[in-house]
Order: C-alpha cells, then sequence, then structure tokens
C-alpha cells in the first residue's frame, strides 16, 4: 500500500470525526452556550450544508492548481476550523468554525479521491478509494465514542484541540508522503471540468449516491429512538450496538472497494439490493433485540460499500475530468444524508412510529436500485453500440 494512502486516510479520519462527534457532545455544547437543542442542532446540519457549498465551490476553485497543494491547504482549513470551535466564545463563533471546517470537507474527499486512485495501478482503483475512506468509517468505530468520552471527560473543547492536533498530522503525513504532481497532470480548466456533466452517467450516478445513502441514513438518523422505543434496548446500550453499526462501515467499504475493482455497476446493485432487503427486514423485525443486533452490522456494511463504486463509477464516467465530479458526489452523499433525516422526520412528524424511517429508507433505496439498473443496461447498450461501429469504438465508455 502507498503510504499516500495512509496520509489521505488520517486526513478522512480528522475530517470523520468533525462530522460525526458533535452528535454525541451536543447537550455539553447547548448548556455552555446556553442555547436550546435545536439551536445547538444547527451545529450539525449547518456543517452538512457547507460540506455541499465546500464540494463545489472549493473543488471548482482549485481546478487549475496542483492536487497536494491544495490538499495542504485543505487540511490548513480543517485545522483552523476546529481550532477557531475550541476557543469559541460563543455559539455564533463556535458555528463559524463548524462551517469553516465543513467546506474542506467534500473537497478533500473529492480531490483525495483522484490523488489515491493516482497512486496505484488501474485494476486498485476502487480499492485505494476504500483505503482512504476507511479512515471515515474508523473515525465512525473508534473515534467518535473516543471524542465522545473525551469530552465529556474534560470538557466538549479537548475534542475539538484533538481533532486540530489529528489535522497537524495528517499535514505532515500529506506534505512527506503524497508525491507532487506529474508533468502534464494539472493542465486542467474549469471549462472542461464542467463538459463531465454532459453524460448522463454522471447524473444517474449522482441521482443514485443521493437516493441510496437518503435510504440508508434517513433509517439511522433515528436509530436510537428505534432502538429504545421499539427494539426495547436501554439507552446504554446504544453506544455499542452503533459500535456494530461502525463495524459494518468498516467491512463493507473493504468489500466494497475489493468487488467494485472486478465489476462496479455489479457491485453497487448487488450492495443496493442486499440493502433493501435488509431494510425491509429490519422494518418487520425491529421489534426483536437479536433480529436487529444482526441487522445493523448488515445495514452499515451494505449501505457503506457502495461508496468506493459509486465514486469510481462517477469518475470513470467523468472521463479526463473527474476532479469537479468527484466533489459533486461527495456533496451528493451529504445531501442524501439530509434529504434521507427529513424525509424520516416527516415519518414521525405525521404519527407512523419510529419505524416509519426504516420503511421510508426502504423506499429510497429500492428506487435507487431501480435507477441503478437501468444506468447499467444503458452503459451495456452504449459500450455495444461503440464497440460494433469502428468509426467510433474511441468514444466508448468505461465500464
Amino acid at each position: 500500500m502507498p503510504l499516500g494512502l495512509l496520509a489521505l486516510a488520517i486526513g478522512a479520519f480528522g475530517i470523520g470525526l468533525t462530522e460525526f462527534v458533535i452528535m454525541g457532545l451536543l447537550p455539553e455544547v447547548a448548556a455552555d452556550f446556553g442555547v436550546t437543542e435545536a439551536t445547538a442542532g444547527w451545529l450539525i446540519s449547518g456543517y452538512a450544508l457547507a460540506v455541499v457549498v465546500g464540494a463545489l465551490g472549493i473543488t471548482a476553485a482549485t481546478v487549475r492548481l496542483p492536487r497536494k497543494p491544495v490538499l495542504l491547504g485543505l487540511v490548513v482549513l480543517f485545522i483552523v476550523g476546529n481550532g477557531l470551535t475550541a476557543v469559541a466564545p460563543d455559539y455564533g463563533t463556535a458555528l463559524s468554525g463548524r462551517i469553516i471546517a465543513a467546506l474542506c470537507h467534500g473537497a478533500f474527499f473529492g480531490i483525495g479521491s483522484v490523488v489515491a486512485t493516482g497512486l496505484v495501478e488501474p485494476a486498485k482503483k476502487a480499492r485505494a478509494i476504500a483505503i482512504m475512506f476507511t479512515g471515515l468509517t474508523t473515525a465512525n468505530v473508534l473515534g467518535v465514542p473516543f471524542g465522545t468520552f473525551l469530552g465529556q471527560q474534560l470538557g466538549w473543547r479537548s475534542t475539538f484541540w484533538a481533532i486540530s492536533i489529528i489535522g497537524v498530522v495528517a499535514f505532515l503525513g500529506i506534505l512527506f508522503l503524497v508525491p507532487g504532481s506529474r508533468e502534464g497532470e494539472v493542465q486542467v480548466s474549469l471549462r472542461r471540468e464542467l463538459s463531465a456533466f454532459r453524460s448522463g452517467q454522471v447524473w444517474l450516478s449522482l441521482v443514485v449516491t443521493v437516493l441510496g445513502f437518503g435510504g440508508m441514513f434517513g433509517a439511522f438518523t433515528y436509530i436510537a429512538y428505534t432502538l429504545t422505543g421499539v427494539s426495547g434496548f436501554a439507552a446504554s446500550a446504544v453506544p455499542w450496538l452503533l459500535v456494530l453499526f461502525g463495524a459494518g462501515l468498516v467491512v463493507g467499504n473493504w468489500a466494497g472497494g475489493r468487488l467494485a475493482d472486478r465489476s462496479i455497476d455489479g457491485t453497487i446493485v448487488a450492495f443496493l439490493g442486499a440493502l433493501t432487503v435488509v431494510l425491509v427486514a429490519f422494518g418487520l423485525l425491529a421489534g426483536s433485540a437479536v433480529a436487529t443486533a444482526i441487522i445493523l452490522p448488515l445495514m452499515g456494511g451494505f449501505g457503506f460499500g457502495t461508496v468506493p463504486g459509486l465514486q469510481s463509477r462517477i469518475m470513470n464516467y467523468a472521463g479526463g475530468a473527474p476532479t469537479l465530479a468527484s466533489g459533486a458526489n461527495i456533496g451528493a452523499f451529504n445531501v442524501g444524508n439530509a434529504l434521507g433525516a427529513w424525509a424520516g422526520g416527516l415519518g414521525i412528524a405525521a404519527g407512523l412510529g419510529y419505524t416509519s424511517p426504516i420503511w421510508i429508507g426502504a423506499a429510497f433505496t429500492a428506487v435507487a436500485l431501480a435507477v441503478m439498473i437501468v444506468a447499467a443496461a444503458l452503459a451495456v447498450r452504449t459500450h455495444a453500440t461503440a464497440t460494433s461501429t469502428p468509426s467510433v469504438a474511441s468514444a466508448a465508455i468505461p465500464a
């Protein structure tokens, strides 16, 4: 494994920790600043919205620049944002720090995915993306519980100081372990990057990302209420059950990366199909504690197992202009998270119970599966047409 991938994974770990650890520290933050829980919640939703803005805006603004210096600049932004959150004298400053840190999120993963695939041979591109995203999944399994514990013991600000230190480690890792640009690599224009969005397959991939992740995270957003109010678990058991879910993320990410290097579309279809089945089973069996404990890692595994394939797919169909499309897909993941959470909340507000987000998530995932099947069929048809016509054989779309 190229050591540059390890440096990118450390950066992904820090970013994942920044995004998710605040969920366990909201009560402490709200009490410190004297704001309501709903107001404190903007530290989460404001972050998510800023991720989308950064994924598109910063990526578009930096496409002409060498990728390594851009990554280093993004990590500096990350350190500044988390440092500002740690020293914030009031809620507004803390929110500003969160937004600053979030602006680097989408661009880092978008540009980092392109850099990661450049560090390995073509047959291992999806695995390289999976290795980078291992940092994000590890943040869920290990980082968030430890960060929450640290914040509860030493004050929530200590967690953000620790995240800032992780940012410094990531900066040094990228500086010394990620190779610089090769000759001709940076000859990119915004117009060329935007040309990637002329591809219908790029748009279909974005739709699959939004709906697929919307389905999984729509169900996951309210999982604590489901576990305690439907499955019968005590509140003290929830963190351990979330570790099971996080373990599924890690395994699914690893398996999805390896399988996607063999067949991107086949892997995405298989994982989305399995996720739909798992969510339906969860909706039916949520009242069983044993079934729920078995289903949680499967939901995480099949859900996150689509990530390496989806990221690789959109970069493939972007052709020679993958950077902005890659960033857009990271934004699409976060749009899906927000959309799924909103839809699941509507189900609960309508009085449909704490299993309603699961059923809504299953519906989202089923639609994502249908769109992916159509996209894969169109890709096969286009490829067959192109390869059967010698004059246009060079236009064949990569699988």
